[in-house]
């Protein structure tokens, strides 16, 4: 497993695109627009974690979830699983592949994705 993004949920994307590219230093990698369903901004630093800003009408802004991407998701959510974690999403097709998220005990979601 390796830290491939952190996810924020914006009040403002173009604000926030400026903060993270002009104070930050972050560059634009992608941008996907969803219509009615809100915004997603991929943002690239050094090394290859990526910070996702997201622009929607249902979740509250500030930190989502931090995601990992794994192997094979179903995988290992049944080994996650067998040792305890909490399950909140079970693996989910998503445009780029399978999605699941785990909740560790301080309430944080970790989303598990499988790239295809």
């Amino acid at each position: 497993m390796r830290i491939k993004y952190a996810t924020i949920i914006v009040n403002e994307m173009d604000e926030s695109i400026k903060f993270y590219t002009e104070v930050m230093g972050f560059k634009i990698d992608s941008q996907y627009d969803l219509g009615s369903k809100g915004m997603i901004t991929l943002l690239k630093g050094e090394g290859e974690t990526m910070l996702e800003l997201i622009k929607n009408p249902v979740d509250e802004p500030g930190l989502f979830s931090i995601g990992i991407e794994v192997e094979d998701v179903e995988a290992t959510i049944k080994e996650l699983k067998s040792k305890g974690a909490k399950i909140i999403m079970e693996p989910t097709p998503i445009t780029v592949g399978l999605l699941a998220f785990i909740e560790d005990p301080n309430g944080v979601r970790i989303a598990l994705i499988q790239h295809q």
